[in-house]
């Protein structure tokens, strides 16, 4: 079982030090991606930046309340964490929200804004963009029973629904139903024809469509998500919106968070180098380890960390070729270390 934050003191002062320098620690965040951002890749990212807002896989109601699993575990070092929610039953979505409060979430989020047809056919995801007043009831049902703040992740539009008055008819409702925050990925999803990684590439983006929805909305809270690849990038976004999101970007160049929090969290603390950063994980691996984790499932997350520097590849390779082996220990990540050099300069 993974260690779980009880106490509201603990994250009360978790959440006072993910706001430092000022800002919503909703400022910048690494967005929830399915198979991805699991347990073990945030609590590495969280070594590189203690002010990003991290999220969870989408996890539906369903996991929750019938599941075999603690679809809920999670590690303190994880805060400020959002707990994302897939479904469209109020009353499941509200006991939900109960639970993760009392587990020490500091946020939900529903998902309104994944187009695989999985995720269509249990009635969540992007679909729900055509049925706003469900949508809204499901987030009044959570914010009746919990504190912790309640949000909403959505796309621009969906299939031939693509109108600002569309996304309009959505925003207003959610705002009637007290909705703490928005963050709208810049794309409309197509509900068939296309897979879900199609409908991350191909419908165009359309930024200037989210500024407008904030300089219409200016009292709601709204993050852009979508195509964006640096924190210059994200600068630019900031000076429209509250805040910016980061998927796969941060996924496959972890270590862009290292500069998160000194670029746009006023952060001074020195910063870990990538060395610094692995060997850091190196006690939560042997923790995992005896609880009878495979390595694998840890090391698959920091693959991309040395990215564009001289012994990448081999970092790579040996934990690909032997972290899946039995009784694969801290000893493979350390073989795989050495194989980089340390004497490259890797952050500036």
């Amino acid at each position: 079982m993974t260690e779980i934050v009880r106490d509201s003191n603990s994250r009360k002062n978790q959440s006072e030090a993910a706001t430092a320098g000022g800002f919503s620690s909703g400022r910048f965040s690494v967005a929830p991606m399915l198979d991805w951002t699991d347990r073990h890749c945030r609590y590495f990212h969280r070594l590189m930046s203690r002010h990003a807002q991290l999220y969870t896989e989408m996890v539906t109601t369903g996991a929750i309340l019938h599941g075999k699993g603690d679809y809920l575990a999670f590690s303190p070092e994880e805060h400020p964490l959002v707990l994302q929610l897939g479904g469209s039953d109020p009353a499941a979505l509200a006991r939900c929200a109960v639970l993760a409060e009392q587990r020490g979430y500091d946020e939900l989020n529903l998902n309104v804004g994944c187009p695989s047809d999985r995720v269509q056919n249990g009635m969540f995801g992007a679909c729900l963009m055509a049925e706003p007043a469900l949508v809204a009831e499901c987030v009044a049902a959570m914010k009746a029973e919990v504190a912790i703040p309640v949000t909403v992740k959505t796309r621009i539009g969906i299939d031939e629904q693509d109108s600002y008055g569309f996304l309009c008819t959505l925003v207003e409702r959610l705002i009637e139903a007290g909705t703490d925050s928005l963050i709208v990925h810049a794309r409309k999803a197509w509900l068939k024809g296309l897979s879900p990684r199609e409908n991350r590439e191909i419908p165009p983006l359309d930024y200037e469509r989210v500024y407008r929805l904030k300089r219409d909305y200016p009292g709601l809270t709204i993050a852009i998500n979508g195509g964006i690849k640096s924190l210059d990038e994200a600068r630019v976004h900031l000076e429209h919106l509250d805040g910016v999101m980061l998927g796969r970007e941060v996924y496959q160049n972890p270590y862009l968070l290292a500069e998160v929090d000194a670029a746009l969290f006023n952060d001074g603390r020195e910063v870990p180098s990538r060395h610094q950063v692995i060997r850091n994980l190196l006690p939560y691996i042997e923790r995992e380890l005896g609880r009878g984790t495979y390595l694998g499932n840890i090391t698959r997350h920091t693959l991309g960390i040395f990215q564009g520097l001289p012994g990448a590849r081999a970092w790579r390779r040996h934990l690909s070729e032997n972290a899946h082996r039995p009784g694969a220990g801290t000893e493979v990540v350390e073989a795989a270390l050495a194989k980089v050099p340390e004497a490259v300069v890797d952050y500036s």
